[in-house]
């Protein structure tokens, strides 16, 4: 799995999506998330992967443990490269989701890197502590589900920015850090709360960045995308 910014593509239709592809001449790697799944089920995900880009499948599982492990078993036919639960759904769960996303991987294939959500980025610690009556700070409450889910096995977390390093420094510099709510220096933040931009993501300990609206909102996605690019890759 590369480590190249991963490109939110949050549209409504397959239409959308290979209208915003045709700019580009080179493989990226992309999410497919709730919105245009639930339009086009798994068909845009085996187009997408024939165009020969990489695939972070956010669905978000959660659920009973054999609910999930058996979607998971599915959803691991797809071939994608990256997919994730919520860690919210707890230990077992997690666990038979990584079960179930094994049994699903065909012998010979490398199955996809599995990772939980820890608190969304649209989340406050005002709303977590009013609304998921968690009485802990945010950071507290993401610490404690990275440390759960690497427990369960799996290969990282979903986690804002300001999370990062102090999740590396508990669950090691290879256990995954996907930070989405990235922006550019000035760019609107949108439903995001906790955000950065693509360097301070880097500064800060992002292992992978989700970059959406900056890049397929922006009137030369192509430029867009190598400013991003360059900004995260910066040493």
């Amino acid at each position: 799995m590369n480590n190249k910014p991963i490109i939110a593509l949050d549209f409504p239709s397959d239409k959308d999506v290979f209208q915003f592809l045709q700019h580009f001449n080179e493989p990226l790697f992309v999410k497919i998330g709730m919105e245009l799944y639930m339009q086009e089920g798994p068909d845009i995900v085996r187009k997408v992967k024939e165009q020969g880009h990489d695939i972070f499948l956010d669905l978000k599982l959660h659920d009973i443990p054999n609910t999930v492990k058996s979607a998971m078993k599915g959803l691991a036919r797809l071939g994608v490269d990256l997919v994730n639960v919520h860690a919210a759904g707890g230990k077992q769960m997690m666990e038979g989701a990584l079960e179930g996303l094994e049994a699903g991987t065909a012998a010979g294939n490398q199955r996809a890197a599995l990772i939980a959500v820890t608190q969304l980025t649209s989340t406050t610690e005002e709303q977590m502590q009013a609304e998921q009556k968690i009485n802990l700070s945010l950071q507290d409450s993401v610490l404690h589900y990275a440390q759960l889910t690497k427990q369960a096995g799996l290969n990282g977390v979903v986690c804002s920015v300001h999370e990062a390093r102090a999740i590396a420094d508990i669950c090691g510099e290879d256990f995954l850090r996907v930070t989405p709510g990235i922006r550019m220096l000035g760019g609107d933040t949108h439903d995001q709360k906790r955000i950065a931009t693509p360097d301070g993501a880097r500064q800060d300990g992002s292992s992978l960045i989700v970059v959406g609206r900056a890049i397929t909102g922006a009137a030369d996605p192509v430029a867009a995308y190598k400013e991003v690019c360059e900004l995260w890759e910066e040493k």
